[in-house]
């Protein structure tokens, strides 16, 4: 485990991509990255739907599953943040894997090799570290088809070659930032409790202006 460290300086001329920014963790993160003085783009099927998301964040029009758009929207940019999620479903699913895939390949294209990407607790040695409700009822009877595709999704970024972290948030709450959290590189008997939505932004922008990571899982919990 460790701290945050530091406090990143605002005001770095960089650029990122923000894939997934339509949902509530993408959303604060263009706000923080905007805060930092990055220069945020961010993909969206549907760019209304980030009406009002701020002067400075470059909205492009595409879709995870669509290869060519990632390459137009990667081009450009130093680094690439993906929150890419998925509604709650009972069948299989690919959108992760798949999308994140096409990310990569994308990447690779355009000569971008800083990735941060956000899956969650449940995934790889997270499990069981979640607590009893959430280990034993919410993850197998409501969330397995959704963490199995974030396995997949892990595998796809851990191979990739990119200079990649993987960050998987604790149960995610709308609260206030605190600037404080536990990065759990390891287990030994740790449990993840929750985190905000606030502090997984707040390490994400950390991670593109002063990186501390790299090719490493960082649990994340409060």
């Amino acid at each position: 485990m460790s701290d945050p460290g530091t406090p990143f300086t605002p005001g770095a001329s960089r650029r990122i991509l923000v894939v997934g920014a339509t949902g509530p963790t993408g959303r604060e993160i263009l706000n923080h990255a905007g805060e930092a003085g990055l220069g945020v783009r961010a993909l969206a099927r549907n760019p209304s739907a980030l009406d009002g998301a701020g002067p400075g964040v470059e909205v492009v029009q595409g879709d995870a599953l669509d290869a060519v758009s990632l390459v137009r929207a990667v081009r450009g940019v130093d680094a690439v943040v993906s929150a890419l999620g998925t509604p709650l479903v009972l069948r299989t699913v690919t959108l992760l894997s798949e999308g994140t895939r096409n990310l990569v390949a994308a990447m690779k294209e355009a000569g971008v090799s800083r990735l941060v990407c956000i899956t969650g607790m449940g995934a790889g040695d997270s499990r069981g570290h979640g607590g009893f409700v959430y280990d034993r009822l919410l993850l197998p009877l409501l969330l397995g088809r959704i963490y199995a595709d974030k396995d997949r999704q892990e595998a796809v970024v851990s191979e990739s070659g990119l200079d990649w972290v993987i960050v998987r948030p604790a149960r995610l709450v709308n609260t206030p930032g605190t600037g404080r959290w536990r990065e759990i590189e390891r287990f030994s008997g740790e449990r993840m409790t929750t985190i905000s939505r606030a502090d997984v932004a707040d390490l994400v922008v950390r991670e593109v202006l002063a990186p501390r990571h790299h090719r490493q899982v960082l649990n994340l919990t409060a």
